[in-house]
């Protein structure tokens, strides 16, 4: 298991933040740094699982382990999806966390996350992209 973190101020509240990333519209944005069109399924309840697909209906599922408003939001992923199939897979102790701190200036969005290997290269070259659009989105919206 490899441990991936990053990091990025955003002149702009963790609440307007916290919105950019879980509001379906704009989380539809900002995802596109993974994958063109990716979207969620379900709800952010603590214990919910949701489903992370693309327009295919592939992705992956997880559970929702922390759900602090406008602080902390935190998934494991269970398994992987393919044609809306879901099969489990092993990665133990694989997890997503978003943390929100405030400053003085907005807020520093911390990305934590616990992957299997084979992920890694994938997270760390398209999630400073994500992070990109997440600010731009946060700074430049109404």
């Amino acid at each position: 298991m490899q441990k991936i973190f990053f990091e990025i101020q955003i002149d702009a509240p963790r609440e307007k933040v916290w919105e950019v990333l879980w509001n379906d519209i704009t989380y539809r944005q900002w995802t596109t740094a993974f994958t063109e069109g990716s979207f969620y399924q379900g709800t952010f309840d603590e214990g919910s699982i949701m489903k992370f697909l693309d327009p295919n209906n592939n992705g992956m599922y997880s559970r929702v382990e922390k759900n602090i408003p406008h602080t902390e939001m935190k998934f494991l992923h269970l398994g992987e999806i393919y044609d809306g199939v879901e099969t489990e897979q092993d990665w133990g102790d694989a997890t997503e966390g978003y943390i929100l701190q405030e400053t003085e200036t907005g807020t520093i969005l911390k990305i934590e996350i616990n992957t299997p290997e084979e992920f890694q290269s994938f997270f760390e070259e398209k999630f400073p992209t994500a992070l990109g659009i997440v600010k731009n989105l946060s700074e430049n919206q109404l």
